[in-house]
């Protein structure tokens, strides 16, 4: 895999594919030492209204070749929440 697009969009696939959640979006693409680590906003319960939606960023890491090799939620909060953290 040689780009942080192709690296961000595997990511996404991926982590909808294993969870069976929306994805809100990549906030974050970096190189590892074996691959990429992605930040991938999800939409983890949806409320009404909108704003109301929990949220969470999971942290996933590819290898070289573009295969999820793990990941983790490391912060989960409500749509609109600003506290300066993860995002």
């Amino acid at each position: 895999m040689k780009s942080a697009v192709e690296a961000a969009k595997e990511a996404v696939e991926q982590l909808v594919a294993l969870t069976g959640r929306e994805s809100e979006g990549v906030v974050g693409v970096e190189r590892s030492e074996d691959g990429w680590i992605v930040t991938v906003e999800i939409v983890e319960t949806h409320r009404i209204p909108d704003s109301a939606d929990i949220l969470a960023c999971y942290r996933v890491e590819l290898d070289s070749d573009g295969d999820l090799t793990g990941y983790h939620r490391t912060h989960r909060y409500a749509r609109g929440q600003v506290d300066g953290r993860h995002r």
